[in-house]
């Protein structure tokens, strides 16, 4: 398949007008909406109905980890929908259990038993119902600057704005400042000071919250839509610590920052630490179809050994799904994706944001590993002013606006948030293809160096 492929769905003609006419999408205000109609994607590409093509460097919503229509993973799907298409969770399934197997082999420690659930949301709600069920407790922390979801739990526990049109929600929900150095909540200057002061901070909220009343400390390991923040080395270790003194677990969620796209099969390998129940989803199958789960220590599942998991979704552990699952776990093992992850981010990601950095008065800092990286973009280094306010909309909002049209002029289309351009592909992409999107992506900059102080 390619992009001059012709594509044969009947539907295709009109699919911008019935969209206009009858869908209601996600996060926006519908009468502003213009989508752009995708007509078809392979590997690190995708293309719309008029032929106009992109580099996938947002993976779409950081989802597409093993890239578009990967012919093993699309053949196991269909192999598996001649076999059995559904069965009801509360039976035994080949492919559940086959998936849970390998999810599990993965996992760090002794997470040795997964719930699935339908997508990330879920999974940190289930991660929830599992903490105050096993602790009795009441109290979630979770940081300022995270995105866990939008049910009623992991939308309370979401750090970014849109939180604030769901309250007030679930109760319970508690924030903290976690370790971002560019932006010191802690005025540290090195990553040693920033890891010491946020632990430190942690633990005075851990006092005035009363730790007695804290089931769980849900953080993102490597923050995603809100910074790709990288943690100091020693923060997930000393957070783990603080659990362990005060009988708390630590739930790791990640949703974006598993399955290859920080160059680990999870992100907590890298620092090796082994919390008490991991979240995962998107790129466990790259949203070829919907599956999420949450992976979950031993000490925790003999819980309900003798009584009832208060939980359960009528897709959980859904057959093709799981199928999915297990074809690309496969599939990026024979091919070595979470290598190829790690090399092009330490090899040619990294190095060309540097340079990418030191040409363009914007860039404040670019940070990140494997394939997850940022740009955060100022309107001044020395003062760091972002390029655009927190939570900017309207005219404050132009100069990004102006950006992202510049890149997708430019045959690229990476991940927007606030102040920064998220350089997040597949974890297949090749270093050619990562340079090309790159040098679109420092053209476009120039865009963004008009509203800069040189």
């Amino acid at each position: 398949m390619t992009q001059t492929d012709t594509n044969t769905s009947p539907y295709l003609a009109s699919a911008f007008a019935n969209d206009r006419a009858h869908v209601f999408h996600s996060w926006s205000a519908q009468g502003a909406l213009n989508p752009t109609v995708i007509a078809g994607a392979l590997g690190s590409r995708m293309w719309d109905d008029k032929g106009n093509s992109w580099l996938d460097f947002s993976s779409q919503l950081v989802n597409v980890n093993i890239g578009h229509q990967h012919p093993k993973l699309v053949a196991a799907i269909q192999e598996q929908a001649g076999r059995l298409c559904t069965i009801a969770p509360f039976h035994a399934n080949d492919m559940r259990s086959e998936a849970a197997r390998l999810i599990t082999e993965l996992a760090p420690g002794d997470l040795d038993m997964v719930f699935f659930t339908n997508g990330g949301t879920e999974a940190i709600e289930n991660a929830v119902r599992l903490a105050r069920g096993h602790t009795g407790r009441h109290k979630i922390l979770s940081a300022y600057r995270s995105y866990h979801g939008a049910t009623g739990n992991s939308i309370m526990l979401t750090g970014d704005p849109r939180r604030w049109g769901n309250e007030p929600g679930a109760a319970g929900a508690v924030k903290f400042w976690g370790p971002y150095l560019y932006r010191s909540p802690f005025h540290a200057t090195t990553p040693q000071e920033e890891c010491e002061r946020a632990l430190e901070y942690l633990a005075n909220v851990l006092m005035v919250e009363g730790p007695h009343t804290v089931a769980a400390i849900v953080l993102e390991t490597v923050v995603g839509t809100n910074g790709i923040l990288v943690p100091p080395d020693g923060y997930l270790a000393g957070v783990r610590a603080l659990c362990d003194q005060h009988g708390i677990l630590m739930v790791c969620d990640e949703v974006m920052a598993g399955f290859g796209r920080c160059g680990e099969w999870f992100a907590v390998d890298k620092w090796k630490v082994t919390p008490d129940l991991i979240t995962f989803a998107k790129g466990s199958n790259s949203g070829y179809l919907p599956i999420g789960g949450v992976i979950i220590s031993r000490r925790i599942a003999e819980t309900w050994k003798d009584r009832v998991f208060p939980g359960g979704l009528t897709y959980s552990g859904h057959p093709l799904a799981c199928a999915s699952v297990v074809a690309s776990i496969g599939i990026f093992k024979d091919e070595k994706i979470v290598e190829n992850a790690r090399q092009i981010g330490a090899d040619v990601i990294g190095p060309e944001l540097a340079k990418i950095a030191a040409r363009h008065p914007s860039v404040g800092e670019v940070r990140g590993l494997g394939v997850f990286w940022a740009i955060e973009l100022v309107k001044d280094r020395k003062t760091r002013d972002p390029l655009v306010p927190f939570n900017a909309s309207g005219a404050d909002a132009k100069p990004m606006v102006e950006l992202m049209g510049a890149c997708k002029a430019g045959g690229v289309w990476p991940f927007a948030h606030f102040n920064r351009l998220q350089v997040t592909p597949p974890c297949t992409i090749t270093a050619d293809e990562a340079r090309e999107g790159l040098a679109a992506i420092d053209k476009a900059l120039a865009v963004a160096d008009k509203y800069a102080q040189g």
